[in-house]
């Protein structure tokens, strides 16, 4: 049987976890006595910890949100979760919050235990992330915090928004999802005025406050909304275009296919559609090759064009 103070902290561990537990499950993990269990939650209430409880056959306990943030009681794989994604956030794609992410990594790695630190550290040495030559888009959190707060709320966004091109337009719409794609994040809303469904990129988002009224929620355009937002945002900075079919199942093309190149549709059973883009009508071409399967173009020139200059220029390095 745990001593009374290491039982309050595995109590207070087992309440942190997002259920609700009866007195009968805590006292069962504990092995005590449900008066045990009480007793123990009236220490934690006098301690300043909110453990709300409710009566009846379905009644129990659990941690609620309080005035102040409890000490978090982390298990190994926790620990080690937390850590790496804080060291993640320090070159991350949101504005901000490396400097945070920074100090409360220095508090976390203080107190773990030096076997979890040497896990989290050898992480770190023997992990080496790629990094483009030039930075991506950043977003303000202040941003990110805004939009999910009025997705939350059902509320209205108006935002002031700048086009690829530069050109910049007022907009009202209703927010419903933020789809986080590599250092990209996006809104997907229903714009009012154009009465259709919208993709905004994040970074060129400036809300206007205040939000405006509540509305009533509409059918998402799709299930899977970072396919959804993947086909419509990739296809629209593309400098060229082709259509190809490939003589194998779409699974078997996915997973060979960048994302970012373009949506795989399935055709039948054994053939499947690819709607490709790029800046580079040869890099395109390249891709293709390294498919390792037939296929044919069904439309686009400039990717016709580079595959017949691959072709030759093969040819001569193997006479």
């Amino acid at each position: 049987m745990l001593e009374t103070s290491a039982r309050l902290l595995r109590l207070l561990s087992l309440l942190q976890t997002p259920r609700e537990w009866t007195g009968t499950e805590l006292a069962d993990r504990l092995e005590v006595s449900t008066r045990t269990v009480r007793n123990d939650v009236e220490r934690l209430r006098a301690l300043g910890y909110p453990v709300h409880a409710t009566r009846g056959s379905v009644g129990g306990y659990r941690l609620a949100a309080g005035a102040n943030v409890p000490p978090l009681l982390l298990d190994d794989e926790e620990a080690v979760a937390v850590a790496m994604g804080l060291r993640t956030a320090t070159a991350g794609a949101i504005a901000g919050i490396e400097e945070t992410a920074l100090r409360a990594l220095a508090k976390l790695e203080q107190v773990l235990p030096s076997r979890l630190r040497r896990r989290v550290n050898a992480l770190q040495t023997y992990t080496v992330s790629v990094r483009p030559d030039q930075p991506g888009p950043r977003v303000s959190p202040d941003v990110l915090t805004a939009i999910v707060a009025a997705c939350r709320d059902r509320e209205r966004l108006r935002f002031d928004y700048r086009s690829h091109d530069g050109t910049s337009s007022r907009r009202d719409v209703e927010p419903y999802r933020l789809v986080n794609w590599g250092r990209r994040w996006y809104l997907v809303a229903w714009d009012v005025e154009r009465r259709a469904w919208r993709t905004f990129r994040v970074d060129r988002v400036d809300p206007r406050t205040p939000t405006g009224p509540r509305f009533a929620p509409r059918e998402l355009p799709a299930e899977d909304l970072a396919a959804y937002v993947s086909q419509g945002v990739a296809t629209a900075a593309w400098n060229y275009r082709a259509r190809i079919l490939v003589h194998q199942p779409a699974h078997v093309v996915a997973e060979r296919l960048p994302a970012m190149l373009g949506p795989v549709e399935a055709v039948d059973e054994n053939t499947s559609a690819i709607l490709l883009g790029s800046d580079n009508a040869e890099m395109m071409a390249v891709w293709v090759g390294m498919l390792g399967c037939d296929f044919t173009v069904e439309d686009g020139p400039e990717l016709v064009a580079a595959l017949k200059t691959l072709a030759q220029r093969y040819q001569r390095a193997v006479r």
